[in-house]
């Protein structure tokens, strides 16, 4: 049993900064009670904090050139403050790739973490900075669990068709598959769902999950079936600065044709695609929205059409379709996105309602809407600490 005194910590390490929250342990079950965020690692470090509504800090480091080390120094001196005595029992981490290997949560050793490495080139966005996080929290909190939750563990339910890509079996057997990915924030989803729309839960729904980085994921009662990410997370559709799904054709002419560099390629699936290089303008659906420019409407109509095109492709897996679900920070906050990507899918049975879209929901649809539409606000950081929880007890 745990007491009054201990909390959960979870981690979100990114490139330029490490998002925390802390959960309180108790008989009734956890309650968040911070959150935030050290961000402008190697630029302009700042330390952030709420607690519920009120701000705990807000301020500028002194060292403009604070690396990861020392942010999770000062956030373990600021959180020791805060915690008002209580005690850390664990610590949990969003981890985006785990392979096949690691399909449920797992308590991080030395070994553990060394096997984790191999994910790397699969995630270079993210993995190298997730890892170097619970490296850092190993040393600093001796004797305190660490726990990885993988975004690619909840689809390891995807049937095996949808995993293989059409390769010679020695290329699946070396790994190579659709392993998919934001599967934390589909679990969330899935967790609440019932509660929402019991037919739809125990059925078939489609989630999109859009943000900087965007995919949508069918679920045939609460299980993945099917995910638009694949082996990478650059894979399915445009986002914020990744292109999405190509043609590999076009990538061997880039090669060959315009001679480009394997390490500059990467840069542009990576970096400078997506909505920011189609626009030119800017990775920000905000922007783009309130941009006059006719190549952020083209940024705009790319990615609505494919968000469209891939709704279909996932109701034809599903077999049918019973809701839909919009997450994310662009699922969650713009409603003219959502209101493009449903305008066409009344073939689907899908009918909105505007006003209620306007204001965010929960239930977007009409009330005659045969296939239901919901905004869910994500929140991977819980799904982590109760997977950490259920670790510990």
């Amino acid at each position: 049993m745990s007491g009054d005194g201990d909390a959960i910590v979870v981690l979100n390490a990114g490139s330029s900064s490490i998002k925390f929250c802390t959960f309180r342990r108790g008989d009734a079950g956890l309650e968040r009670e911070l959150r935030g965020q050290v961000s402008g690692l190697g630029t302009a470090p700042r330390i952030s904090a709420r607690r519920g509504a009120d701000v705990v800090v807000d301020r500028a480091l002194d060292d403009a050139a604070a690396n990861h080390a020392q942010a999770l120094d000062l956030l373990l001196e600021f959180l020791r403050t805060e915690l008002r005595g209580e005690t850390i029992v664990g610590v949990g981490h969003r981890v985006v790739h785990g392979g096949l290997e690691f399909m449920a949560p797992t308590r991080i050793d030395a070994g553990i973490l060394e096997r984790l490495r191999r994910y790397e080139p699969l995630a270079p966005l993210h993995q190298p900075h997730n890892l170097a996080a619970i490296r850092l929290m190993l040393e600093r909190l001796p004797g305190v669990p660490e726990v990885a939750c993988f975004d690619t563990a909840f689809h390891r339910t995807v049937p095996e068709v949808a995993q293989l890509f059409a390769l010679p079996p020695r290329f699946a057997a070396a790994g190579i598959r659709r392993y998919g990915f934001h599967g934390l924030s589909y679990e969330y989803v899935a967790s609440v769902l019932p509660a929402l729309d019991a037919q739809a839960a125990a059925g078939r729904t489609v989630v999109f999950h859009l943000g900087n980085g965007s995919s949508m994921c069918a679920l045939e009662g609460g299980r993945s079936v099917a995910t638009t990410m694949g082996f990478t997370a650059v894979d399915g559709l445009p986002m914020g600065t990744r292109t999405g799904a190509m043609d590999p054709g076009v990538l061997l002419f880039m090669f060959d044709e315009l001679g480009m560099s394997v390490r500059e390629v990467e840069r542009l699936l990576y970096h400078e695609s997506g909505l920011l290089g189609m626009s030119g303008i800017s990775s920000d659906v905000r922007d783009l929205l309130a941009s006059d420019a006719a190549a952020a409407q083209i940024a705009l109509d790319v990615f609505v059409y494919r968000a469209r095109r891939e709704l279909g492709s996932l109701a034809a897996a599903l077999g049918g379709l019973d809701a839909v679900v919009f997450t994310a920070g662009i699922g969650e906050n713009q409603p003219e996105i959502r209101r493009r990507i449903c305008r066409d899918a009344a073939w689907l049975g899908l009918e909105l309602d505007d006003v209620a879209n306007a204001a965010h929901g929960p239930r977007i649809s009409a009330a005659g809407s045969r296939v239901s539409a919901w905004v869910v606000p994500t929140d991977e950081e819980t799904m982590i600490a109760r997977h950490v929880d259920r670790l510990l007890r």
